[in-house]
């Protein structure tokens, strides 16, 4: 619906779908996330930039997806990135970054 209404690049689009995408994570539906969880980042690449929080947050949640798939090195080669930028956007202390050096660590321990 929101689709139809506000357009695919709409930030509450881009926000139900990146729900859904949990929702579908939350059930084991992995690939059906991780389609949707790329289909979020390409979108708020374009439209928001790669350093905005929203595109971070939605790098962060695909490495997520890929780190429950067992795809380790994935999950770690975008958390690098997600963490790195995060650094400079924000600062290091900042909750943001110390949740992506998590989502990191736990890609290293895996």
């Amino acid at each position: 619906m929101r689709k139809r209404v506000l357009g695919e690049e709409d930030p509450d689009t881009l926000t139900s779908m990146a729900n859904l995408a949990s929702t579908y994570g939350n059930q084991g539906r992995w690939k059906e996330a991780e389609l949707l969880d790329v289909q979020v980042l390409e979108t708020r690449k374009r439209v928001l930039g790669e350093e905005h929080p929203d595109t971070l947050r939605s790098m962060a949640n695909l490495a997520l997806t890929y780190g429950n798939q067992g795809r380790w090195k994935e999950a770690e080669s975008l958390s690098v990135q997600v963490t790195e930028m995060r650094k400079m956007v924000s600062r290091q202390e900042h909750p943001d970054t110390l949740t992506s050096m998590e989502i990191l660590a736990s890609a290293y321990r895996n």
